[in-house]
């Protein structure tokens, strides 16, 4: 695992690694023990134009490849994964200070979503249409967008970076991807190298590991890129939509959440009680899908969490390394005085702590709260960690109002014994993705993904990459004569 972070910590760009020529670095640590993982000069303006100039010079002979060509590659590329597994686990649990089963579960999905980009080459289809023309036929190609700007988040870096990458290059696109600065080796260049490994030619993927306070607005407002993929929060994501606005560039925008866990009064309970733990504490709650909220019904409220509170005390937080770890560090300093704000904030409020983590450093127990005021700016505000309001609720039409009373709408569950019952709920719920009896933290390759609201613009996975990724183009070819009238 060291080896990664030792040798992978440069930009990769046109082909060749090599250090940034910024004036200052990045340094990578490890949440959890504050270990220096590697020091990264960081990419410049001047990089990130030689970066989409790289990718634009590429992109044209890639496009032009057989798309069983560009399916070998993907194929190639998920075999390393496949053989690498090992070592690129232990790279997630060092920089993110993801748990065991954290990096299990995020390397499983990056192989589901490989193995789907792999079928993507051979996807794009085009059309003929009829013409009110004489003679006249309609060709609609389906073409590559040309270079795509990617900017990833860091909770789930390499899975998040591959699910833009991987379909915009197997569709015939170049990349520029930006990771996060706080996970640049697992995010972004860790990407690079199995790309590279792959035989993906030079150029065709670039990474630039940098910050805004370098570069500004160059990696959004460069005119090679026409479509930039942004993970990240909502405030951010309204910056990335109004700049590629401006520069007449689409935006696909996979945003925050504040997503609610419901329990109705049918609902079984122990059921509904692993469903709400694992969606509100999987990675240390760092995740846009994460359950902020769990609605229970008032008749069973009392049952419910008294379970749930039990649940939530046997979590053992710590190690990340440690198999047994099931809540590990969040991702800096700033996250973590960020989440003890919030609990502080509740209760001066007036809320009541029925659990209430320690803080030791990044590691931030779980929290559970409850008797928030209904008014509470924090039950419509995304909360990203291990803390959990329970409200009570009184009857379906309640539950409902509760549930869209945010402004974000990304996923949510419901609890319920009756199938029918859960699927009427969710269809009034105003969001990109909801489940019936499930958790709130779902993703699959071929189901589309996104969000409502302030959660995004947008969908990915399955035929919706082409949508993100493509373009079409209407080629006209006139057999007869056309008549002008003058």
């Amino acid at each position: 695992m060291s080896s990664y972070f030792t040798d992978l910590a440069q930009q990769y760009i046109d082909g060749e690694w090599r250090p940034g020529s910024g004036s200052w670095d990045i340094i990578d640590f490890n949440p959890y023990d504050d270990e220096k993982l590697a020091s990264i000069t960081i990419a410049t303006v001047d990089e990130v134009d030689q970066a989409y100039r790289a990718a634009a010079r590429a992109q044209k002979e890639w496009a032009a490849t057989n798309p069983y060509a560009r399916r070998a590659v993907l194929e190639k590329a998920l075999r390393l994964v496949e053989e690498r597994e090992e070592e690129i686990s232990e790279a997630i649990v060092a920089e993110l200070g993801g748990t065991r089963l954290k990096a299990a579960f995020e390397l499983h999905l990056a192989k589901e979503f490989l193995r789907e980009a792999v079928h993507l080459a051979l996807r794009p289809e085009g059309r003929i249409l009829p013409s009110p023309v004489d003679g006249k036929e309609n060709r609609v190609y389906r073409v590559p967008v040309g270079v795509v700007g990617v900017i990833s988040p860091f909770n789930f870096p390499f899975l998040l970076s591959l699910k833009s990458v991987a379909p915009a290059l197997a569709l015939g696109n170049a990349v520029v991807l930006k990771p996060h600065q706080d996970t640049p080796v697992v995010g972004g260049s860790l990407v690079a190298k199995i790309f590279e490994d792959a035989g993906l030619p030079g150029g065709l993927l670039n990474v630039l590991i940098t910050d805004i306070a370098e570069i500004g607005d160059a990696f959004l407002e460069h005119p090679v890129p026409k479509v930039i993929s942004f993970t990240g929060s909502d405030e951010v994501g309204r910056h990335v939509a109004t700049v590629c606005a401006a520069h007449f560039k689409r935006s696909v925008l996979e945003l925050g959440g504040n997503s609610a866990l419901v329990v109705l009064d049918d609902a079984d309970l122990d059921y509904a009680v692993d469903a709400a733990v694992f969606s509100r504490y999987v990675h240390q709650g760092q995740v846009c899908m994460a359950a902020n909220r769990v609605l229970v019904d008032r008749a069973v409220a009392e049952e419910f969490t008294e379970k749930f509170v039990a649940k939530v005390r046997s979590l053992k937080a710590g190690d990340p390394r440690d198999p047994e770890t099931v809540v590990g560090p969040v991702i800096n300093s700033r996250q973590a005085e960020a989440l003890s704000g919030v609990v502080e904030q509740a209760l001066a409020e007036g809320a009541t702590a029925l659990v209430r983590g320690s803080r030791t450093d990044n590691l931030v127990e779980p929290s559970v709260l409850t008797g928030l005021p209904a008014d509470s700016a924090l039950l419509r505000q995304e909360v990203f960690g291990p803390v959990v309001f329970l409200v009570p609720f009184d009857g379906e039409e309640e539950a409902v109002r509760l549930v869209n009373d945010t402004p974000y709408g990304l996923s949510g569950a419901v609890h319920t014994g009756d199938i029918e019952r859960g699927v009427h709920f969710a269809r009034q719920i105003d969001t990109g993705m909801f489940h019936v009896n499930d958790g709130t933290v779902h993703d699959e390759p071929i189901v589309p993904f996104g969000g409502e609201k302030h959660s995004g613009v947008g969908r990915l996975n399955g035929d919706t990459m082409l949508d993100a990724f493509t373009t079409v183009k209407w080629i006209s070819v006139q057999h007869g004569r056309s008549a002008f009238p003058f």
